[in-house]
């Protein structure tokens, strides 16, 4: 008898995912989805704002320069994507990228 076991990978987020992903919510133009369980490179959350669909790779700026390198698998996919990818690490990063003042 074989039996197969189903391993499921758990995506770690960020410390600061949650806190940007409410922010987000207070903010009655945007639009966002949580998308780190993707995975394979692609960013952390979407951002939809006046009609346009923005990919938002968050990384922490609490950790080191070297810490919030991108991975190989999100540096692949930054440069084959023909789309809007925003870095940021704080809700302000994501206004400014926008033009949003609040």
């Amino acid at each position: 008898m074989v039996h197969f076991v189903i391993v499921k990978m758990i995506k770690k987020t960020d410390a600061n995912h949650k806190e940007i992903m409410n922010g987000c919510r207070m903010v009655p133009s945007l639009s966002v989805f949580s998308t780190h369980m993707v995975g394979k490179g692609f960013p952390d959350i979407v951002i939809g704002y006046k009609g346009i669909n923005y990919l938002v790779e968050i990384k922490d700026g609490k950790k080191s320069r070297s810490q919030k390198k991108l991975t190989d698998d999100e540096i692949k996919f930054h440069g084959s994507w023909n789309g809007q990818i925003i870095i940021a690490e704080n809700l302000d990063d994501i206004l400014r990228m926008l033009k949003i003042i609040l």
